[in-house]
């Protein structure tokens, strides 16, 4: 595989005989790149030298929206199971969590050897289930009582949840409230740095394999719904950072969004954008984790940037990834599990709409599915850098993410139908198959 100098907006790298747009190395440009702690908190992290398009500098990086956590500084939703007492009812093990108010120490607990919470059940790889509820807070002697509510701990697992929210009720599945794909959505986020286990390829040879970006809501509990995945896979030696404002505007949404830190996300087996879909659902069975019971497991989405474009259309074989949008990029699967956007630049000379992702277009039956020209966008100008206003072809994939993994019925007419509103829109060039609903 030949790379390209980052300080070059535009070059080519061979990934399947496809020349591919490449972000740049460490240097290049005048973005650098915030320091952050293992587990960290993004709060001003600027692209590593990535080159914007047409040979312009990307001055700043992104900045993403809400504070993550710190180093280590996992949060639970209830106290820590006292070694042998009895675990109370749904309370899950917290790191880092204050203990909650039942859980005192006390001579004479029960001597059971560490219960199963009830209400938590374990969730299988791609099944739902309920949350636990508050415990009831039996204590082993000298431990700490495991059933009492949050309510002086810190992080976003507490008691205190606002607008309709309650740890200890189960997140619904359902339909979700209208909201304008192109404005920011009514959660507050937070970014979390290399996370999750490490897989594909690193920059160079040699290089341990990288691990995950996740941009999510900060208030897991806010409004009760249970939170749809979307799977993002970078261009090729891009980081998260270079599309940190889609990926925050998606998580405002309420979307869970679990992001490869790799350079190269189309290589690794397994592949890295499924092997970040399977963690996050793990997380849904995992009581320690701020996202336990709280993920829609049902409904998840894949979507990525020019070698990541690739790698979602390969990702998207996965029996999870129920939907994809990929941008710049696609290949040929036949094995969807849900409809499909390609959406591609018609000034794009890297990856021509006419080219592969026509071919894969052509390829993809038994499923709805749309190629989108955005007519006057090249492979990379339509990438957000900086701000809260996304571009059309972002407004686009959100809008069809928010449709068919949120339930968003007023949305539908965007894409569906003959006369479909990106159908009659003369920015877009639009060709549909098994979408005349």
């Amino acid at each position: 595989m030949r790379t390209v100098n980052c300080a070059k907006a535009l070059g080519t790298v061979g990934l399947l005989s496809i020349g591919l747009w490449a972000c740049g190395e460490s240097g290049a440009g005048d973005g650098s790149r915030g320091t952050t702690g293992d587990g960290g908190s993004t709060t001003a992290g600027g692209s590593s030298g990535g080159a914007a398009p047409s040979g312009g500098a990307i001055s700043g990086g992104t900045t993403s929206t809400g504070g993550g956590s710190a180093s280590g500084a996992t949060t639970g939703t209830g106290g820590s199971s006292a070694s042998g007492g009895t675990t109370g009812t749904g309370g899950g093990s917290a790191s880092g969590g204050t203990a909650g108010t039942a859980g005192s120490s006390a001579s004479g607990g029960s001597q059971s050897s560490g219960g199963t919470a009830t209400g938590g059940a374990t969730v299988p790889r791609g099944g739902a289930g309920g949350r636990g509820g508050t415990g009831t807070g039996g204590t082993g002697t000298g431990g700490t009582g495991t059933g009492g509510s949050d309510a002086g701990g810190t992080g976003t697992g507490g008691a205190d949840i606002p607008d309709g929210g309650d740890p200890g009720t189960a997140c619904t599945v359902g339909a979700w409230p209208e909201v304008d794909p192109a404005e920011q959505g009514p959660f507050a986020t937070v970014t979390e740095e290399n996370v999750g286990p490490q897989a594909g390829v690193g920059a160079a040879d040699g290089d341990p394999a990288p691990q995950f970006t996740l941009f999510r809501p900060e208030d897991m509990a806010q409004g009760g719904l249970c939170h749809p995945v979307i799977t993002w896979g970078n261009g090729t030696k891009c980081t998260p950072s270079i599309y940190a404002v889609l990926l925050n505007h998606l998580a405002t949404h309420g979307f869970v969004v679990i992001a490869s830190n790799s350079p190269n996300v189309a290589q690794g087996d397994p592949p890295p954008m499924v092997v970040g879909v399977d963690w996050v659902l793990e997380q849904n069975a995992d009581p320690s984790s701020p996202m336990y019971q709280r993920i829609d497991t049902t409904h998840v989405g894949a979507t990525g940037h020019s070698q990541g474009g690739f790698a979602t259309t390969q990702a998207a074989g996965d029996s999870h990834i129920t939907t994809m949008a990929p941008f710049c990029g696609a290949s040929t699967q036949r094995n969807l599990h849900g409809p499909a956007m390609l959406l591609c630049g018609g000034q794009d000379t890297t990856v021509p709409c006419d080219g592969s992702i026509k071919t894969a277009f052509d390829g993809m039956n038994g499923q709805p599915v749309m190629l989108a020209n955005y007519l006057s966008a090249s492979h990379a100008d339509w990438i957000t850098y900086r701000g809260t206003t996304i571009s059309p072809m972002e407004t686009a994939a959100v809008a069809w993410m928010r449709v068919h993994l949120m339930g968003d019925a007023t949305l539908r007419s965007r894409f569906y139908g003959a006369t479909c509103t990106l159908c009659q829109d003369a920015a877009w060039q639009i060709t549909q198959k098994m979408m005349d609903e």
